[in-house]
């Protein structure tokens, strides 16, 4: 039996991992031999921090040192061009209606690669917060966020799942051994060779949840 699963924000919970792609294009146009090479390196790691893909992209990509200052700049743009677009993006289709399903006995949690700060804003504004036992954004990475979790309730690695739509994601509960659900949207489709689980959208998730 299922009693905890982890969802990934981004593209899981909010249509908003579209955003984010746009937003590294959009930032990285101003090196427009580089822009598209910076995009797919950002989808094929989506779920991986903001800061972490900065650096690489500075300093393996542009071949340029990558400085606090830099990151400072990169970080604040980033936040100015995605934040008020995620605060105004739907819900997945399904998530109201699984959350408040009096049936769903699992305990939920987020493990995000979006600043802890920014994340509990947003899940503030969206009125998530009941949904939610934790909320856990970077700096913490997946992997630590989910053993964390397991230690702190107890739960066995097999009573849970992470739920995700991202290559880290998937990475992450292969890493610490639970069982991956991939969320699929128009950018994951190359991940579903690996995947033994997936939905559509949230509305799947519990007649899934009960084949597990």
């Amino acid at each position: 039996m299922i009693k905890a699963i982890f969802f990934d924000f981004d593209g899981v919970i909010v249509e908003s991992a579209h955003i984010k792609t746009d937003a590294f294009r959009e930032i990285f146009s101003k090196w427009p031999e580089y822009c598209e090479e910076a995009v797919k390196y950002h989808i094929i790691n989506a779920g991986i921090s903001r800061f972490v893909k900065f650096r690489y992209l500075y300093e393996e990509l542009l071949k340029q040192p990558y400085t606090e200052d830099i990151e400072k700049e990169m970080g604040e743009e980033f936040s100015r061009i995605v934040f008020e677009q995620v605060m105004k993006a739907p819900l997945v289709d399904g998530t109201v209606e699984f959350f408040e399903d009096k049936d769903n006995v699992c305990q939920s949690f987020v493990v995000s690669a979006t600043p802890q700060e920014e994340l509990e804003q947003v899940v503030d504004h969206k009125k998530l917060n009941n949904y939610f036992k934790e909320l856990f954004g970077s700096p913490s990475l997946k992997p630590e966020s989910i053993n964390t979790i397991l230690n702190k309730y107890s739960f066995e690695k097999d009573e849970t799942v992470f739920v995700g739509d991202g290559e880290s994601d998937l990475v992450a509960a292969n890493e610490v051994g639970v069982k991956f659900i991939l969320r699929k949207t128009q950018e994951n489709g190359y991940l579903k060779k690996n995947v033994s689980y997936e939905i559509n959208d949230l509305t799947e998730l519990k007649d899934l949840l009960l084949k597990i």
